[in-house]
């Protein structure tokens, strides 16, 4: 699988490793540089002291696992049609973090393999789960159709939301997102794998790109990190 291209906010903080925002950052350097210096012990134990509690702020604020966001950007829209007709709209999920992935429902490999941590992430929540939405989105509409990638979907676990897009979609989210997803081999065979972006991301309750998760992070690390989506 070929990882997205991301664009926008995305493609600009997408070296940024760092958990700790910037404005915290800044506070760090200094002290560590008069750590550094020839100060008298008193002061050095305050500047121990300084270091050790932005250490404990930046935990308690933002997500530790993945790539964070920082500084986080507006999502792009995503606007798609559900199973059952009625539109599902990113912007309506204000209040809730989401997790957004962009797969297949031919996937054999990443695909089941996120969705099945997606799933353990999800009763890891526990009550928490009220205020998560995790949603599934097909790359392939030359197969997948709304009411498919919903049932794909549901295999694991019933409150998944799964959307599937037509080709007119597929221009629009992928320039949106600044993902690249297309068939490894001839579409018209129908037996083809598909290139896409093996990253989940993760928007938070504000309606902020804050986090790229890779396949392979644990289903407790994810659910930490989503609790901290405010």
């Amino acid at each position: 699988m070929a990882d997205a291209a991301v664009s926008g906010a995305a493609a600009a903080a997408g070296g940024y490793h760092s958990q700790m925002p910037l404005r915290r950052s800044a506070v760090v350097r200094s002290a560590r540089q008069a750590l550094n210096s020839p100060v008298p012990l008193g002061a050095r134990d305050s500047l121990l002291v300084i270091l050790a509690l932005v250490a404990i702020s930046g935990c308690d604020q933002a997500p530790r696992h993945g790539i964070v966001l920082d500084p986080a950007s507006v999502a792009p829209p995503l606007v798609l049609a559900r199973a059952n007709g009625a539109p599902f709209e990113l912007a309506a999920q204000r209040g809730r973090a989401v997790l957004i992935y962009f797969g297949y429902t031919h996937c054999p490999d990443v695909c089941p393999t996120v969705m099945a941590d997606w799933a353990r992430a999800r009763r890891a929540l526990g009550a928490d789960t009220a205020r998560v939405t995790f949603a599934f989105v097909s790359v392939d509409p030359g197969r997948d159709t709304p009411m498919s990638t919903q049932a794909y979907a549901r295999q694991f676990d019933s409150a998944f939301v799964g959307l599937a897009m037509t080709d007119a979609d597929f221009a629009r989210i992928t320039r949106d997102w600044g993902i690249s997803a297309y068939p490894e081999a001839d579409p018209r065979t129908k037996e083809y794998s598909v290139a896409h972006p093996a990253h989940t991301f993760a928007v938070d309750a504000k309606g902020r790109l804050r986090l790229m998760v890779p396949p392979g992070v644990s289903a407790n690390d994810l659910a930490d990190d989503l609790r901290r989506l405010r």
